[in-house]
């Protein structure tokens, strides 16, 4: 009896996932509930587990394979581990079976006249007689033909010579480098350029020693994607203060003790400017909306989204209806999803529906930046690193804990006039914390 693997539900606007590491291999012995691979979304890492026990007969899909929701991933046979060695058996047979299939075209000179009217034209159906006998996933065929790649000039580096996306872009950009605009036409008449295919493959390797080629995540290719869209949509614009962390500093070092030994966490300084935040959106609304369609949306609750820099690129948990936690509850939230974050444990819903999002680049050294908009939200506050600069002070000069601080907004919905007196109001409430309380 086979156990089918099949891609899990994967949240709320998420279509489609990419294939990531397999942790196990076809023959071995799996139990329920061990973690057979990832899958990457545009969001989150989502792990799929095993639901009963036995071997891992046969794996469908590839890494880097593009998925969709209930598809094949692969066969558990159900068994013990005395059924492993039936369920390896037959597939080292079948591992130099695609090779072998591979090969045979090459030296087959009927094969490839056939097919050189779909040559000329570099499309999707061109990829899909490409004739790769089986060693290209639909995704990465797709992949070739938008790009003008014959398949058949690729001799595979993923499992059982499998080609892979990377494999298509290596082949476009030496295509390109050689003067080429697509290895379509050149390839398609010629039988034999598939015998140098094979030397070609390892070709960007001995002509750039010191380059490393690295498949981007999922993740990575949205986050890409994401802030191009901000810049190409968003009338954005930034502003600039700075405020004075005295006030500030002085509070923690005098509350800070007792904070860490009433609540079990630190007090930093993103409950502060949470709370500032809050208080400035109140008083203008237009920062905490967004547009849809030709309409305003005016946002009523407050869910302050909290940069974090993870491994596999930056997130934005969100800590929902701000206006209502308590410091000590906000800075519980913020460690729990930054932990959550960088141990890539954070769900969908951590992720969506924030209205506004402030950014530490300070915590990097990072004295001045200008944040890109997390659409559809319309602004974002930069934080910068605290600097003892010297500063006029009823006319005097002294020195004083200084931070740089940015607001990006979009421009089509916050005039320049709203974004500095949203700014000049985040400003004022840091530097007298008290009245945190009352506007926060």
């Amino acid at each position: 009896m086979s156990v089918e693997i099949r891609v899990p539900p994967l949240g709320e606007s998420l279509v489609d996932a990419v294939v990531g590491t397999w942790l196990k291999g076809e023959g071995d012995a799996v139990n329920r509930g061990d973690v057979l691979l990832e899958l990457e979304t545009d969001k989150v890492n989502l792990e799929v587990a095993a639901t009963d026990d036995g071997v891992l007969g046969k794996i469908e899909k590839q890494e880097g394979d593009v998925v969709t929701v209930g598809e094949l991933l692969g066969v558990i046979d159900a068994g013990d581990g005395a059924s492993a060695p039936v369920a390896a058996a037959p597939e080292p047979v079948k591992e130099p079976a695609p090779v072998a299939a591979a090969a045979a075209p090459a030296p087959a000179a009927p094969a490839p006249p056939v097919q050189p009217p779909a040559a000329p034209t570099p499309s999707v159906q061109a990829a899909d007689l490409a004739g790769d006998g089986g060693r290209a996933a639909p995704a990465v065929r797709m992949l070739a033909g938008e790009l003008g790649v014959d398949l058949n000039s690729i001799t595979g580096t993923g499992p059982g010579g499998r080609i892979t996306r990377e494999d298509v872009f290596i082949a476009s950009d030496r295509a390109r480098r050689n003067g080429g605009s697509a290895p379509a036409a050149p390839q398609a008449p010629a039988p034999a350029a598939a015998a140098p295919a094979t030397p070609a493959a390892s070709a960007p390797a001995q002509e750039h020693p010191r380059e490393e080629r690295v498949r981007m995540s999922r993740r990575r290719q949205t986050i890409a994607a994401r802030l191009v869209e901000a810049q190409q949509t968003a009338a954005m614009l930034t502003t600039f203060n700075e405020v004075d962390m005295s006030a500030v500093m002085e509070l923690r070092s005098k509350r800070k003790d007792a904070f860490k030994e009433r609540h079990g966490v630190n007090l930093g300084f993103m409950s502060f400017f949470t709370k500032a935040v809050v208080g400035a959106l109140k008083a203008f609304p237009r920062v905490n909306a967004e547009i849809q369609g030709d309409e305003l949306v005016l946002k009523k609750h407050y869910d302050i989204g909290i940069a974090v820099g993870a491994e596999e690129g930056l997130v934005v948990p969100v800590v929902r209806d701000a206006d209502s936690l308590t410091f000590a509850e906000i800075e519980q939230e913020i460690a729990q999803l930054a932990g959550k974050a960088r141990d890539n444990k954070l769900t969908l819903a951590e992720l969506q529906g924030g209205t506004f999002t402030i950014t530490n680049g300070g915590i990097f050294g990072s004295l001045l930046s200008t944040p890109i908009l997390n659409t559809p939200q319309v602004g974002i506050l930069g934080m910068h690193a605290i600097q003892q600069r010297p500063v006029a002070r009823d006319g005097e000069v002294v020195i004083r804990p200084m931070m740089y601080l940015a607001l990006s907004y979009d421009h089509r919905i916050v005039d320049g006039s709203e974004a500095v007196r949203f700014l000049v109001r985040v400003k004022e409430l840091i530097e007298d914390p008290t009245t945190l309380l009352l506007e926060g």
